[in-house]
């Protein structure tokens, strides 16, 4: 799978998970996709400095990913 087809992978993935993240007032972007397939990706709205964004971030946002792009490494907050 090319960086590009894995990026538009995340995308749909992330489209899935994104009304749960806006219903509290927050949102996602990608920010990069490492060369050793690891998602940077930046929390935004009510979701950045939300004391449980790591909380999201690991056991909502990164389990859907890894689950349907298992090319994917980690996803990080940047």
């Amino acid at each position: 799978m090319s960086k590009e087809e894995i990026l538009k992978s995340v995308a749909n993935t992330l489209d899935q998970v994104r009304p749960y993240l806006q219903a509290d007032g927050g949102d996602i972007e990608v920010v990069e996709l490492t060369d050793d397939n690891i998602l940077k990706v930046r929390l935004t709205g009510a979701c950045h400095g939300c004391p449980f964004s790591m909380q999201t971030l690991k056991a909502g946002v990164e389990q859907a990913i890894k689950r349907d792009i298992p090319q994917i490494k980690e996803v990080v907050s940047v």
